[in-house]
């Protein structure tokens, strides 16, 4: 078999841009984090130790979250359970990579028991931990 010198040239370089194109994802994605954190940082006080545990107090844990899953992703995943505030996963502050798992607060307590019965469902094929 005869490989095309040209062929191969052209594979390599779509491979090169779809590499590009994940990277500018990736970095436009970060800049959207940055933007909406910064945006709601700036108008708002800082909040008491009340409000603190109110939030938590509506809020899950959830583990074993593929590193390539979004807000959005896991928004859809919860969106039976209740009205959802907002979606946080955590990134490593060293490379912006995922660390594996996100927070979801709510909007009243009682979604907080309807999601705890997501523990051990499948979200992008791996077995999610809801505590």
């Amino acid at each position: 078999m005869v490989i095309d010198p040209e062929l191969e040239a052209i594979k390599a370089r779509v491979k090169e841009m779809e590499e590009e194109a994940e990277k500018i994802k990736q970095m436009q994605s970060e800049v959207d984090k940055q933007m909406a954190g910064s945006a709601a940082g700036a108008a708002t006080v800082p909040l008491t130790a009340e409000e603190k545990a109110e939030i938590d107090s509506r809020s899950v844990y959830v583990g074993n979250v593929d590193y390539g899953a979004s807000a959005e992703e896991l928004e859809a995943h919860f969106h039976g359970c209740g009205t959802i505030n907002r979606v946080t996963i955590l990134c490593n502050k060293a490379d912006g990579h995922p660390k594996g798992f996100a927070y979801i607060e709510f909007g009243a307590k009682e979604f907080v028991e309807t999601a705890l019965g997501m523990n051990e469902t499948l979200f992008r094929g791996r077995q999610i931990k809801v505590t």
